[in-house]
């Protein structure tokens, strides 16, 4: 019994606040405040060219193509993983998003994303966003791309 206080204990001390049971998992956590993600997110993001906005995502969303946007958003897009800046769950308070002016987008907002055209998140993918610190990831070919749409609009999906 004494053994098992000592270990809550000390397990207690040496566990930070942002890491303990007690935070909702949409928000972040530090230094004891929590921040909630916004929705709905203004942006002032240029609409993409015509012949993309208009593109709609020609991949089903499978369990194998959401599974390849998964992986892709948290660990192998260049030049870096989506989640450094979106967060774990999508909502916009990655490890990164105090630095990060306007914040990055909150992707469990559906007031935001259901306005976004498949082809617009798509041009912003390839191409960056002017204006804030999205980059441009060049590298992904198309089809990953479309994979990295499934899974970034899943997060404002309901059933999510």
């Amino acid at each position: 019994m004494i053994r098992t206080i000592f270990f809550w204990i000390l397990l207690s001390a040496v566990i930070p606040v942002s890491l303990t049971w007690a935070s909702h998992p949409e928000k972040k956590v530090e230094g004891g405040l929590e921040f909630l993600p916004l929705c709905p997110q203004a942006r002032t993001t240029p609409n993409a060219p015509d012949e993309f906005r208009k593109l709609r995502n020609p991949l089903q969303p499978s369990p194998e193509n959401i599974f390849a946007g998964q992986t892709l958003f948290h660990f192998d897009a260049k030049p870096g993983p989506c989640r450094v800046c979106h967060g774990i769950s999508g909502n916009g308070l990655g490890i990164l998003f105090r630095e990060l002016h306007p914040n990055p987008r909150n992707f469990t907002c559906n007031q935001t994303m259901s306005t976004l055209p498949d082809g617009q998140l798509f041009w912003i993918i390839k191409n960056g966003s002017a204006g804030t610190a999205m980059p441009a990831f060049k590298n992904l070919d198309d089809e990953q791309i479309w994979q990295l749409i499934h899974y970034i609009r899943h997060f404002s999906k309901e059933e999510h």
